[in-house]
């Protein structure tokens, strides 16, 4: 018992520590694109937390960095599809390779695996149910963005709007899990792995992170 407590609480820590760094980079690393705010820092941030925590600490923090950056103005509502369901998917890979005994450099791979949830659950879920749900917001409330991811689909179409949302996301989320990945690379050579910080055994998981 003591030690699941003590897992917990170094989750809890990991979790303010990478929250408190997408936040403070959050004014700096940001670009425009089709009416949102893309934010590679985001991306690290998951593929940290994913493979260190687990999924759902992972979309904690990306709830948190979110709601912060829509406050600050360095963020839309797209920051919550953006950014939550990479996570989720770096924690539920790392977790499914360890359950198959992987080592801990093929697990870190897992980190690679954030543009699957950024892409084809984020963007899915930003074009064809976040902007249609704000488009009234829009030019009324700065956390709607534009009409412009929901004026790419009546100009392209469903799939070639997707094709194109896609490629500026994962501009963004490839780039940021990449430095994620090195990251976690740099740390597990000092021997700090998810092992390690929480003291868990090689050869078990939990799906649950």
């Amino acid at each position: 018992m003591m030690k699941i407590e003590a897992a917990h609480v170094k989750k809890i820590a990991l979790l303010a520590v990478f929250s408190a760094l997408g936040v403070v980079l959050a004014p700096f690393s940001w670009f425009e694109f089709l009416g949102t705010k893309a934010y590679p820092a985001q991306h690290l941030v998951n593929a940290l937390l994913g493979v260190l925590a687990g999924p759902l600490w992972a979309a904690v923090a990306a709830f948190f960095i979110g709601s912060i950056r829509i406050g600050l103005g360095v963020g839309t509502i797209y920051a919550f599809p953006g950014g939550i369901p990479g996570g989720l998917v770096v924690g539920a890979v790392y977790w499914a390779l360890k359950r198959f005994r992987a080592g801990e450099k093929v697990r870190l791979l897992s980190a690679f695996s954030e543009p699957m949830g950024t892409i084809f659950i984020g963007v899915t879920l930003s074009l064809y149910l976040v902007a249609p749900l704000v488009a009234p917001n829009v030019g009324v409330a700065p956390w709607a963005g534009t009409r412009r991811p929901l004026d790419l689909i009546g100009e392209n179409g469903a799939l070639l709007a997707f094709l194109i949302f896609s490629a500026g996301w994962a501009l963004s989320s490839i780039a940021g899990c990449t430095v994620g990945f090195i990251a976690l690379s740099i740390l597990n050579r000092a021997g700090i792995n998810r092992g390690t910080l929480l003291g868990e055994k090689a050869e078990q998981g939990s799906a649950k992170g």
